[in-house]
């Protein structure tokens, strides 16, 4: 046995460069053999193929060992360079299975079928795979009977399979191979096969699926990290986007910590799907931030000479570039100049994020919140200024409905706050808030939909800070027109409003834009 194994590894490391070659040099690493009871054929971990050594050793009683191979490593390869490509495509993939069965087990399946036959397809019509082999000599039960239909029907070979039924004929008239029509191909694949899906005693199961479970661990923290972020802009809905990342978790628990941890935190902490929700979302756009004005910093320093005359002061002489000696218009005098800095610290001011969480406004666990973004992409930007970044969420704060975070660079705790719902009503305890910022001296953002009772109060005390306001208005109100008024001779208050639902994230980086870009 232990001779045999070395044969299939020799053959292996000698087969697998020209298999490489005929899928033109995807970088994966070198397949490896694993000893696995199970009936599956081979899975991948980390892009890396693991093929099943008794797999191998029973097909090559019937096949030679080079072709079970090939066929073999044409499918693992073929999800890689093919379907699903990348994680993004795996986890639409799921979102739109589990949207049509509401089953997370049954979405599996259905998407590791359909991702089976576009890879297999791919491999013998585009790569002229030794698959068709493998398929026709194996044993065929269950579902596997209607895969092998399928496939002798549109790849026109002969398998050997029975005749085509009703489901097999809807299944072949599927353009698998068409990626740009891929979302309504496998809506199309889940409702052909839906029926044995939800049989009690379906023939649809692991132990059924000859080349094994495609599940999301065989992707490395890294591409988890890009595909949420790319998967949050396509979600239609915060609690979509919660169901298939919790679905995402329960199959990452073996690298579960190194996600946490690549999201901001602690090893063994619980991820909350809503905050990483706005997380990955505001990813995506970047807000370039215009730090303060420069100012005189008070004090005078050397800058320049220029020729000494009587009249002037000795105590600025520069002997050493006077030559030794005391005469008008060869004695140097050092001409001083009023330094400049930025503000106290030289360096972009921190960030006061004034968010209303009312019941005006959009509850952010079930609907996209255009606050919590726009607070998002703002505290973002000053992160990446090196600014630290304070929350004051509120809903009628004078009756203990607000939560207050003091300055911090932690994203985790920032989002945290942003997304707190009270639902109440709407009022702001400009005390607590004045003091904060003029303390502070950082710059204000109040993202609202202005129906805030004491409105006015709030106006009036702004006009009075020396620090830079940006207030926000969610929707069309009353309240905004009053702010926009009464800001008007102010310079330091900048107002704007967010009225369109079709793309929220871009209207707000182009409305903060406006406000904090460089012209």
């Amino acid at each position: 046995m232990e001779k045999q194994t070395e044969d299939l590894q020799e053959l292996l490391e000698r087969l697998w460069p020209e298999v490489r070659r005929r899928h033109l040099f995807p970088e994966i690493p070198t397949p490896r053999f694993e000893s696995n009871p199970s009936p599956v054929a081979m899975e991948m971990r980390n892009k890396q193929i693991i093929l099943n050594l008794e797999y191998v050793n029973t097909m090559s009683r019937m096949l030679p060992a080079a072709t079970v191979l090939e066929a073999l490593l044409d499918h693992g390869i073929s999800h890689y360079t093919c379907c699903p490509w990348d994680l993004s495509t795996h986890l639409r993939f799921y979102a739109r299975a589990k949207e049509i069965l509401n089953e997370g087990d049954l979405a599996r399946r259905a998407t590791d079928l359909f991702m089976d036959i576009v890879a297999d397809t791919h491999a013998v019509k585009e790569r002229q795979s030794s698959l068709p082999l493998l398929y026709k000599s194996g044993a065929r039960k269950g579902f596997e009977k209607i895969i092998c239909s399928l496939y002798q029907r549109i790849w026109g070979v002969d398998l050997g399979c029975p005749g085509d039924d009703e489901t097999v004929s809807r299944l072949a008239t599927i353009p698998y191979l068409d990626k740009r029509r891929w979302m309504v191909s496998l809506s199309r694949f889940i409702r052909g096969i839906r029926p044995l899906l939800e049989e009690a005693d379906s023939p649809i199961s692991d132990e059924h699926t000859r080349m094994g479970k495609h599940g999301f661990q065989q992707y490395a923290p890294e591409e988890i990290d890009q595909a949420l972020r790319e998967f949050a802009v396509e979600a239609e809905s915060p609690e979509q986007f919660a169901d298939v990342f919790e679905d995402l978790q329960t199959q990452l628990e073996e690298v579960k910590q190194d996600v946490d941890e690549g999201m901001g935190h602690g090893a063994g902490s619980p991820v909350d799907a809503n905050r990483l929700y706005y997380m990955k979302l505001a990813e995506n756009y970047a807000l370039p931030l215009h730090k303060k004005d420069m100012r005189g910093s008070g004090h005078l320093h050397p800058h320049s000479h220029r020729p000494w005359e009587v009249c002037q002061p000795f105590q600025d002489l520069d002997p050493w570039c006077s030559f030794g000696k005391y005469l008008p218009g060869i004695t140097q005098i050092w001409q001083r100049k009023e330094g400049q800095i930025y503000g106290k610290k030289e360096k972009t001011p921190n960030c006061l994020i004034m968010i209303d969480s009312s019941g005006s406004m959009i509850d952010p666990r079930t609907h996209l919140s255009y606050a919590v973004l726009g607070g998002g992409c703002a505290a973002d930007s000053y992160l990446r200024h090196d600014a630290q970044v304070a929350v004051y969420n509120f809903s009628d704060a004078l009756a203990g409905g607000r939560e207050y975070l003091p300055f911090t660079r932690s994203r985790s705790l920032i989002y945290q706050v942003l997304c707190r719902y009270f639902g109440g009503g709407t009022a702001l305890d400009l005390d607590e808030v004045t003091s904060v910022a003029e303390d502070s001296e950082a710059d204000i953002f109040l993202i609202t939909d202005m129906q805030i009772t004491n409105l006015d109060q709030t106006i009036s005390r702004f006009s009075r800070l020396d620090n830079r306001v940006t207030a926000v208005h969610v929707g069309k109100k009353s309240g905004a027109l009053r702010f926009i008024k009464a800001s008007v001779k102010n310079q330091n208050i900048s107002v704007f409003g967010v009225n369109s639902s079709n793309d929220i994230p871009r209207i707000v980086l182009g409305s903060v834009r406006n406000y904090l870009a460089v012209e």
